[in-house]
């Protein structure tokens, strides 16, 4: 068990981290830390937003603050599930015999970015799940681990929907949050411009190693949840259920599918995660609301009436938020 002063320390490191990012990426708070978030709680996170709005060097630049080792995945139509997890190739020995040798590919990698991921096929997309999930590749039946820690953290724009393929729901389903990264205002534009036109040029400072970051997400797991917290979050995945026996209103009418256990796991899990951001290890009831949003966004799946009349689900998160009183104090 960790004690209270090592609580702080972690979370004084964290805001180090959190610093050093703000050095190269302007704005995108919430981005950053939810991505934090995700990568403490020992999750995968997709990033939603329009081209150019940094999504790709905002997880280079984390991953070179944290110094884990990096690999960039450029999703394409014609991208095959062996250019991601790597393939065994004939290799001549010194005695000029020859042997297949496996060459790993770039999913062998701590921080792993899948870029414009709904660009590939289904199958090449579904090369992922096994390491997302499991932690593991089978390839030929030799199953090999990943790296520790490891992350996949992927990235799709939510316009050019031409020549795309959607994620199936079981691969939407494994990433822990969904942070949607929106257009700078207008002085977080300025800010932008000068810092990529000029001729200065930021050195970013590693803050974190692997080491210090596993410690980080054990201490993660030890956060205490309080009873009536976790029963809150409950209540939060099971009003997204239109067919609940007390189904709002507006669910039945809009949601088709609500938010599975993984959507419970996630909102607990981001939730400790922001705990130890904040140098606390308890749960607290503006940790659970401020995570409900990215958690389950992408877990829920509107009817053809949600979608016609431009609901969105984070408006529908809103609204359960409201309509669900938990008598707990924040």
């Amino acid at each position: 068990m960790f004690s209270e002063e090592q609580y702080s320390e972690m979370a004084e490191q964290l805001q180090r981290v959190r610093k050093e990012i703000g050095k190269f990426i302007v704005g995108q708070d919430e981005a950053i830390e939810y991505t934090l978030y995700s990568i403490l709680a020992d999750g995968h996170a997709l990033l939603e937003g329009l081209p150019g709005m940094g999504k790709t060097m905002l997880i280079r630049t984390i991953s070179s603050v944290l110094d884990l080792s990096f690999s960039r995945i450029q999703f394409t139509p014609d991208l095959m599930p062996a250019d991601i997890t790597g393939t065994n190739i004939i290799q001549r020995t010194e005695r000029g015999s020859q042997q297949f040798v496996f060459q790993p590919g770039p999913i062998f990698n701590q921080m792993v970015l899948a870029d414009e991921i709904n660009r590939a096929t289904p199958k090449t997309q579904s090369a992922l799940l096994e390491a997302m999930g499991e932690k593991t590749v089978t390839i030929l039946g030799d199953t090999k681990p990943m790296a520790k820690p490891f992350f996949v953290l992927a990235t799709q724009n939510p316009i050019e929907m031409e020549g795309t393929y959607p994620l199936p729901e079981a691969q939407m389903d494994r990433f822990l949050c969904k942070i949607l990264v929106p257009y700078p205002r207008k002085d977080e534009l300025m800010e932008i411009m000068k810092r990529t036109t000029g001729s200065q040029d930021i050195q970013l400072q590693k803050v974190m190693n692997t080491e210090r970051l596993i410690i980080a997400q054990q201490m993660v797991k030890e956060v205490l949840v309080a009873d009536e917290m976790l029963e809150y979050a409950a209540d939060l995945v099971m009003a997204t259920h239109p067919k609940g026996e007390d189904a709002l209103p507006f669910v039945k009418q809009y949601i088709m599918y609500g938010s599975g256990p993984r959507g419970l796991q996630s909102i607990i899990k981001l939730a400790k995660a922001r705990a130890v951001f904040n140098g606390r290890f308890h749960v607290a009831l503006a940790d659970i609301k401020a995570v409900a949003k990215p958690a389950l966004r992408h877990r829920l799946l509107l009817n053809y009436e949600g979608e016609a009349t431009g609901k969105t689900t984070d408006d529908l998160i809103e609204e359960i938020l409201h309509h669900i009183q938990q008598g707990v104090s924040a």
